[in-house]
């Protein structure tokens, strides 16, 4: 028995199958229910998005025995020739191979011919970029002015290259890439359907190497069911694709948030004895540090995923600040590494770059805190002139200078006890938006504001309630009430702070003598958003 492949046999016979391009789909299907039908089409996008199944739809609707609309029976004898690749009024042209104006001419020979047996004779051009300038030239009075029973049907991969004298006489449309959700989803019908045990990591790692082609998804899936025997497991589709686990990559990302150099060089020993393309692994490094910020950002975005509990755990113990930074470094890392003697010693660059640049939070300057003394004076007083009857309170030293880790306030200012808890990443956020409502022996209650309650997840809670009972020695029970914040809490604290530390420094540069020339003798002016604290 003959195997036809999955890529043919699953090409959609009809709009209502077509997986994606709904833009594309609708403006087809209003066309066709409202008569009003173009002689000139214009398909563009990157291969197997659907140019030419969208093309053959189309036909299919021009010449249904049952009459010109956008559901096609499928039933008929055209439908049947059409899906078949036989219908003799359907004229399907490579251009790549008839590039010469010769070709052209011979094709526009019958055009003035009425069709054989369909309502339209349907002229389907696939890859006309590769058309010459001679050959553009003999197609555009004909492609302007066809005979009402001809309809021409273009599709290209670089709409760059077709003259705009041949775009401003068709309408065109742009098919997007496919988004990663939907190639998943239509694998999985497939598998459904055919009856093929798949895994969620095969069809997502299958989903994305077909880096928005549906085409290529269902060519890889052949490729993985003749791999696995018939079935998708997630790990026989890493070995055929040469791709590297979650695992190994969290475990990279591990080892340099601890520091821990030699760790990151035994993980990436480990990795090159599996997956040879470093390359590939970095891009999944890279995809790993995007769901770990967006674990510590929008949590619930990750609802669903199997290592869930492994990246919110990871994003718990890091700074976001961090990860923002080793993504930036493995983005230019990514640039570079065809520029290192071999891929593996410049991905241990890249990991040797992240654990060097590891950010250091500098103490704050003399100069700044006097600064910050004397606007918060000056607001102070302000303050206490527009509304009399009030007394206005100077930020403390305690509250510009955290005490460091480790060191416990003898009072029960919740700022104080959560600089000695030593927490990161989501954890971190979850208490410095919280502020503390009561202790009762060893029981705390905190109180968390109804905009931030994204942060109380699980993981965040638990790493906090540890924290708590490792700082007041003793075993505690965390609540957490989702009410509005009666006082300021720390994360309110440091901005305020942190504005406080600008407007410092902004008045100094303004007090500056060089700067007050220059304004006088040029006209100068301080660029807004250039002048920082000496601490950031």
């Amino acid at each position: 028995m003959s195997y036809q492949v999955l890529a043919r046999k699953w090409r959609p016979s009809g709009f209502d199958r077509l997986a994606g391009q709904a833009h594309v789909r609708r403006a087809l299907v209003n066309a066709l229910q409202d008569g009003r039908l173009h002689h000139a089409y214009l398909f563009t996008g990157t291969r197997g998005v659907g140019k030419t199944t969208i093309a053959r739809i189309l036909a299919k609707c021009l010449n249904c025995e049952q009459g010109v609309g956008a559901e096609p029976c499928g039933e008929c004898a055209a439908c049947h020739q059409i899906d078949q690749g036989r219908f003799v009024d359907l004229i399907e042209v490579d251009a790549a191979s008839r590039t010469r104006v010769e070709d052209t001419r011979e094709l526009l020979d019958n055009v003035q011919y009425a069709p054989s047996g369909g309502r339209y004779k349907i002229y389907l051009i696939d890859e006309v970029h590769m058309l010459s300038g001679h050959s553009f030239n003999a197609l555009l009075k004909t492609l302007e002015e066809p005979p009402p029973h001809v309809k021409f049907l273009l599709a290209t991969t670089e709409p760059q290259k077709v003259p705009v004298t041949v775009l401003s006489r068709c309408l065109q449309f742009n098919l997007r890439r496919i988004p990663t959700d939907t190639i998943v989803e239509h694998l999985q019908g497939i598998a459904a359907y055919e009856g093929i045990e798949a895994e969620g990591e095969a069809l997502e790692r299958l989903a994305r190497a077909a880096d928005g082609s549906m085409r290529d998804a269902l060519s890889l899936l052949d490729q993985a069911l003749a791999f696995g025997g018939g079935s998708l497991a997630g790990r026989d589709v890493r070995d055929m694709l040469g791709a590297v686990g979650q695992e190994p990559v969290l475990g990279l990302l591990e080892a340099v948030a601890s520091g821990d150099g030699g760790e990151a060089m035994r993980q990436v020993a480990a990795v090159a004895e599996v997956v040879p393309d470093f390359e590939d692994v970095l891009a999944e490094l890279i995809a790993s540090l995007h769901r770990l910020a967006v674990a510590q950002t929008v949590p619930a975005a990750l609802e669903g995923q199997g290592d869930r509990a492994a990246v919110e755990d990871l994003a718990s113990r890091l700074d976001p600040a961090d990860v923002q930074l080793y993504y930036q470094i493995a983005l230019t890392g990514r640039r570079d590494l065809p520029l290192a003697p071999d891929p593996r010693s410049g991905f241990e660059m890249i990991l040797l770059r992240m654990l060097a640049f590891r950010p250091v939070q500098p103490p704050t300057s003399p100069g700044v805190a006097e600064a910050i003394d004397h606007v918060a004076s000056g607001q102070a007083t302000a303050e206490s002139d527009a509304k009399q009857g009030t007394t206005s309170i100077q930020p403390s030293a305690s509250s510009r200078e955290a005490p460091q880790p480790g060191e416990r306030s003898g009072g029960e200012d919740w700022a104080s006890i959560l600089a000695g808890l030593r927490l990161r990443g989501v954890a971190y956020a979850l208490a410095s938006n919280c502020t503390l409502r009561r202790r009762a022996g060893s029981e705390v209650e905190l109180r968390l504001s109804p905009q931030h309650e994204d942060l109380r997840t699980e993981n965040a809670e638990h790493r906090l309630q540890e924290a708590l009972s490792s700082y007041l020695g003793e075993p505690i029970r965390l609540r957490i009430e989702v009410a509005e914040a009666d006082e300021e809490t720390p994360a309110q604290r440091q901005q305020r702070v942190g504005e406080q530390e600008q407007a410092a420094a902004r008045e100094a540069i303004d007090r500056d003598s060089v700067v007050r020339a220059l304004k006088e003798t040029f006209g100068a002016e301080v660029v807004e958003g250039s002048v920082k604290p000496l601490n950031e």
